[in-house]
């Protein structure tokens, strides 16, 4: 872009996105499965790794990796049939939920009007009281033994009492870090450069990202409006199949989406990112009144075998035309529809697919 960013977030994965496409030479299937099954009647759990092929085939693997001896399989698959059978139904079912929430992002953006902060307990319980063993009649027949007794006694309490202020030392130090995290998300984060960083990149690392991700962006110095340019993943790091499970066979089939349908979830997947940052920047940073958005995904130039930056979409969006979406149907909505309603720089082809585009320059005066 012709503006240099100042400021950088970077965000790690959240949701790993599984790319199952076949080349030469190559066989990527979808994320294995850690199980623990007995090893005969009677036996200790035995811990496998299920390693799934592109094509839905399984392959048993010791922990560290290395492949079970088909003998060792078929008697796996005989003993732990019924377990094996339901873990990759359960498995089954989180990926292909897994496909269909990358077109859904757009639903969970929050609205304009929404609290930005939301208090938080302290997750961990104080330590259990202590009941002091009561003596019996051994103890009133040998001092020695109630002595001990006593002393077992006291022990028990000194390190419960000792458990007892590290945890509210820690429970201290969580709610001063509350505290400051409200300072920061209801007063600092209206007007202060570092308190809107820090707010924004907390808030965006509730999406699930498929990679770790950018996010460039550049504050006004009234701090009311903000350029953000956002990494996304290239179409063929999408998955591009969905998965079912055989009734006879301990695998899984795969089912390639079609093109139309794979250039679909990838045009809603873009869209919703950005619509989802957005909904984040007018929700947590309540002084910013107008985003400039653009999305880029960095693709190799076969000549030269060096990377460049593709731009797809560039959009200006003001806080009141943003307030004016209906976000309790955000499910109908159509994320790449919705940036159209904004100034929009944008090129696809009938069939779907992004052309390059130069984005917007970052003009504060904002015409």
């Amino acid at each position: 872009m012709g503006f240099r960013f100042q400021r950088r977030i970077r965000l790690a994965p959240g949701a790993r996105l599984i790319t199952c496409r076949l080349r030469p030479g190559l066989s990527v299937g979808p994320p294995g499965i850690r199980l623990q099954l007995a090893s005969g009647e009677g036996g200790e759990g035995l811990p496998v790794y299920l390693d799934i092929a592109a094509n839905g085939e399984i392959r048993y693997r010791h922990p560290d990796g290395r492949r079970l001896p088909d003998a060792e399989a078929r008697a796996l698959r005989r003993q732990g049939e019924a377990a094996i059978r339901a873990a990759l139904a359960s498995h089954c079912e989180q990926l292909n939920a897994d496909l269909d929430s990358l077109e859904c992002l757009h639903e969970q953006t929050p609205p304009p009007g929404a609290a930005g902060y939301q208090p938080r307990s302290y997750p961990v319980s104080p330590p259990s009281p202590v009941t002091p063993e009561q003596p019996d009649w051994r103890h009133a027949l040998w001092p020695a033994a109630r002595a001990r007794l006593e002393r077992e006694n006291a022990r028990r309490e000194a390190s419960h009492a000792q458990a007892y202020r590290a945890w509210e030392w820690e429970k201290a130090e969580f709610d001063a870090r509350e505290f400051e995290r409200q300072q920061r998300e209801e007063v600092a984060a209206w007007d202060d450069p570092e308190a809107m960083q820090q707010t924004l990149a907390e808030r965006l690392e509730e999406l699930g990202w498929p990679r770790e991700t950018l996010v460039d962006f550049e504050l006004s110095d009234d701090c009311r409006t903000i350029a953000l340019d956002i990494d996304l993943p290239g179409e063929e790091e999408l998955p591009d199949r969905y998965w079912t499970m055989p009734a006879k066979r301990l695998k899984l089939s795969p089912r390639k989406l079609g093109a139309t349908r794979q250039r679909e979830l990838y045009r809603r997947h873009v869209h919703g990112v950005a619509f989802r940052v957005l909904g984040t920047v007018f929700a947590r940073l309540p002084g910013i009144e107008r985003v400039l958005v653009s999305g880029h995904h960095r693709v190799k130039v076969p000549d030269s075998g060096e990377f460049r930056t593709r731009y797809l979409f560039s959009a200006k969006v003001t806080r009141e035309s943003w307030e004016g979406i209906d976000f309790d149907r955000l499910a109908r909505l159509d994320p790449a529809e919705a940036l159209a309603a904004f100034p929009l720089r944008r090129e696809m082809s009938r069939a779907g697919t992004f052309r390059d585009i130069t984005p917007f320059e970052l003009d504060w005066r904002w015409r």
